[in-house]
């Protein structure tokens, strides 16, 4: 008759209390599972001593691999991380534990006595089998959690470079606007005094250096409006020889406004404002009447001109 040859499997499936009772013995330490000699002691129901004498008397079988003395900084190190008992600092024993590893385990039921030690040797490498199926599903898990943290910070810094490649952009355009203002045309209408008004202070305080403005009727409504320049910047007037502008009213605005300065000249009909001599704006009223007529301001694009003004007007200025 034919024998068959069956492969028998050894049944991990452990009840939740033997699991429950054992698992906070087992610890990791040197890449290894682990249980210190004295929790062995308590679940084989045999003194510390006696379960380490029995390894001592058959130390062959119980190479490193298998069993081993912890260090003082590795004894520190299970107390602090699981809150392991400190029977060692309070006096109850000498020297540092023994820890057994899951084959030093097997070892042991072949070394101590009685149908107790089989028991619980089998009770604890099922454990043994179960945490370590628990911890490679760990790791599993830990593995797909640093894939995605990676693709989270790959990401993040995706998203920064993005950012700053976006606000650099950003500033190339709001360089160019502001580089590139559109020419400014503005009409007035009968009754926009004030719009008018508003207009003219905001060119005004534009200027860094200098304001030059050519107007025949400059009074002191039109010096209320360069009363609005930055601290420094020098003003100079060419305006008509009857103008109502007087001596004292350019000293009293020194005083507080310095420095204005008004020349006389017939050499213009239109009125103008430069700003800083490179900026130049035609005004189509005189600033005292802004806003009381229908008038216009212009912007004015051409350098070359804006200098002409500047240089007519200086060649043709005499001062008051």
């Amino acid at each position: 008759m034919e024998e068959k040859n069956e492969l028998v499997e050894f049944s991990t499936e452990i009840d939740n209390d033997d699991y429950e009772d054992i698992k906070d013995v087992i610890h990791l330490l040197r890449g290894a599972q682990i249980v210190l000699d004295s929790d062995l002691a308590r679940l084989y129901g045999v003194e510390t001593g006696s379960l380490n004498r029995a390894m001592k008397r058959n130390k062959k079988r119980f190479p490193e691999e298998f069993c081993f003395q912890i260090t003082k900084q590795e004894y520190d190190h299970l107390k602090c991380q699981f809150g392991i008992s400190s029977e060692y600092e309070h006096g109850g024993r000498r020297t540092l534990p023994f820890v057994y590893t899951e084959q030093g385990i097997a070892m042991l039921s072949s070394v101590l006595r009685g149908e107790t030690a089989v028991t619980v040797s089998i009770r604890i490498m099922k454990t043994f089998v179960v945490m370590r199926k628990y911890l490679a599903r760990n790791a599993l898990l830990m593995d797909k959690v640093n894939t995605i943290e990676h693709r989270q910070i790959e990401s993040q810094i995706q998203n920064e470079q993005f950012r700053l490649e976006t606000e650099k952009k950003f500033d190339k355009v709001f360089d160019y606007i502001e580089s590139h203002k559109e020419d400014m045309q503005k009409v007035f209408f009968d009754g926009q005094i004030f719009d008018a008004f508003l207009l003219l202070a905001d060119i005004v305080e534009e200027a860094q250096s200098s304001i030059t403005l050519i107007d025949g009727y400059v009074d002191l409504q039109t010096l209320n409006i360069l009363a609005k320049k930055k601290s420094g910047v020098d003003v100079a007037i060419y305006t008509l020889p009857g103008t109502k502008l007087t001596k004292q009213d350019i000293t009293n605005f020194n005083a507080q406004y310095p420095a204005l300065n008004a020349f006389k000249t017939t050499a213009f009909h239109d009125r103008f404002m430069i700003i800083d001599g490179n900026k130049g704006y035609h005004i189509g009223a005189s600033i005292k009447d802004a806003g009381k007529k229908c008038f216009g301001i212009n912007r004015l694009a051409d350098v070359g001109l804006i200098n002409s003004i500047i240089q007519k007007a200086q060649s043709t200025g005499k001062q008051v």
